[in-house]
């Protein structure tokens, strides 16, 4: 049975990138590296150390959907069962990649119900704590996996049998929500989604944390904004997505704005962003920005 990973990077902190590709180099049978950045990472991170990995450089940004897609498509190719999806400043232990099989294929002996994919409970790298949804609550819980609505792709273990009735990404998306499309996607094929209760991962949501009206939000780049404030529109047209997030979102909207609007710095790129991205979710635009500015 081989296991592969694949790896997004974007301008990744070299010594983080590096000591990930270094771990899942000995734990995987294939690692599939998609660098997205506008020059090259291979050089700098000394990749060619490592026999079982692939790099592959894609300057223009293929987005997160497309790259993992690709990234997919070469693992089957070399007979991978399962492949994991890693973001570049995720950290995990040395077994981690064997606990994850171990724990994945215990739900196949004892019969549970299908999953399509299983993550690791997450630690936020911010504040050192294990991240609970406050929302979102688990359907079924089995020994030592709860079965849940979705989970982020990070650390994301995917059973590649299951992904020609589920699909690959949603390339349409190009970044934000595309691991929790996939995952409501594959509930509505049939399958769960596991959360493995004892595997942990430390984990960067966005690039910073702010509270605002007694509310926690992720701080990221402006450009972000567009994605997900874009995307929220798209996905909410979909009726396999659940009906608490569409509410959620629509209803956080506006204290989204006016906090990246008002309280954090670049106030008016990031208004312009926001507004952008919500007249084209509006226009059911989707794809990357810089082919939305030509139309």
């Amino acid at each position: 049975m081989k296991i592969g990973a694949v790896v997004i990077l974007y301008k990744p902190d070299l010594t983080e990138a590096r000591a990930l590709l270094g771990s899942l180099a000995r734990q995987v049978d294939l690692v599939c590296v998609i660098d997205n950045s506008p020059l090259s990472m291979y050089s700098p991170l000394t990749l060619s150390e490592h026999g079982n990995l692939a790099f592959h450089h894609y300057p223009n940004n293929l987005g997160i959907a497309t790259a993992q897609n690709e990234g997919l498509k070469q693992l089957i190719e070399a007979g991978c069962k399962y492949a994991l999806l890693f973001d570049q400043d995720s950290q995990f232990e040395t077994d981690f990649v064997a606990r994850m099989t171990y724990v994945f294929q215990k739900t196949k002996r004892q019969n549970l119900k299908g999953f399509a994919a299983i993550g690791p409970s997450l630690v936020c790298a911010f504040t050192q704590e294990i991240v609970r949804p406050r929302i979102q609550t688990e359907i079924e819980r089995f020994d030592d996996v709860s079965s849940v609505p979705q989970i982020i792709a990070s650390g994301m273990m995917i059973d590649l049998d299951h992904l020609q009735q589920v699909g690959f990404k949603d390339d349409s998306l190009f970044i934000d929500g595309v691991d929790h499309e996939w995952c409501w996607r594959a509930r509505e094929h049939g399958f769960s989604i596991g959360l493995a209760l004892n595997i942990f991962m430390l984990h960067r949501l966005g690039d910073g944390r702010r509270k605002f009206a007694g509310i926690p939000f992720k701080v990221g780049s402006p450009v972000r904004l567009y994605y997900q404030f874009r995307n929220i529109f798209i996905l909410s047209r979909r009726s396999y997505v659940p009906l608490y997030w569409k509410l959620r979102n629509f209803a956080v909207m506006p204290l989204r704005i006016f906090a990246n609007s008002i309280l954090l710095p670049n106030r008016m790129i990031r208004l312009r962003f926001m507004t952008r991205g919500i007249l084209d979710g509006m226009r059911n635009r989707s794809g990357p920005l810089r082919e939305n500015a030509k139309k």
